[in-house]
Formats: C-alpha cells, structure tokens, sequence
C-alpha cells in the first residue's frame, strides 16, 4: 500500500515538471511553491499516468493550473526538484505517459521530461 503511494507521488511529481512555465526571471525570486503544491494539483492525472490513454478533463485543468501557478524561475526549479526526487521509482512506461501529458492537455514545455534533466537550466 505505502509502494502505491510513493509511485502514485512519483508519478504527479513527474507530470509536474511538464507543467514549469517558461518566462523571464524576477531578481532573486524565492520559491513558494512546495512538493505538496505540485502534487494538490495532478490528483486526477495518477490514473492516465498508470494506464496511459484519454487524459481526464480534470487532470488538464490541474496542469493548465499548475502552469500557471509556477510563474518565477524559484518556483519553476523546486518543482523540478520536487520531480528529480521522485522520478527515481517511475517505471519507462510512466515517464513516456508523463512526456506525453502536456501536449496532450495544450500545454508546450521547452524542455525534455527526464529524471536527468538539469533543474538549474530551467527558466
């Protein structure tokens, strides 16, 4: 039951790192957002991310959501944290699931959903 958890975690936090808009830093922004704020979002996503198939209406509005709520550079690079942190348990298949989730919703992403990516890079 705890494993369940912990990869049904992985999974949102994975999704997340999606979701990370892109826009210019403001000086010294500190981040407000935490690995519960980023995973209060994507609830609804756990299913698709463990079966693939049609993406829940209500996971894309959590990701149209989250997307919007990461609106600094700090908050942008700790929900990659958060995500780098939990990616280690997810499955191949999961993190082909989670790549493909923001296209899926509408949302474009500049970068790569990997386990390596490079969360100092993001913007």
């Amino acid at each position: 039951m705890a494993n369940t958890t912990i990869h049904n975690v992985a999974f949102a936090l994975l999704v997340a790192l999606t979701l990370l808009a892109v826009g210019p830093p403001p000086p010294r922004a500190e981040a407000a957002m935490t690995c519960g704020t980023v995973l209060s979002y994507l609830p609804t996503c756990i299913p698709y991310l463990r079966l693939g198939g049609t993406v829940p209406l209500p996971c894309c509005t959590g990701v149209h959501d989250l997307n919007a709520a990461a609106n600094t550079t700090a908050d942008r690079q700790q929900a990659c944290a958060c995500l780098k942190q939990a990616a280690s348990g997810v499955s191949p298949q999961g993190l082909k699931y989670a790549s493909a989730l923001p296209s899926k919703c509408g949302v474009k992403i500049p970068y790569p959903i990997s386990p390596s990516t490079d969360c100092t890079k993001v913007k």
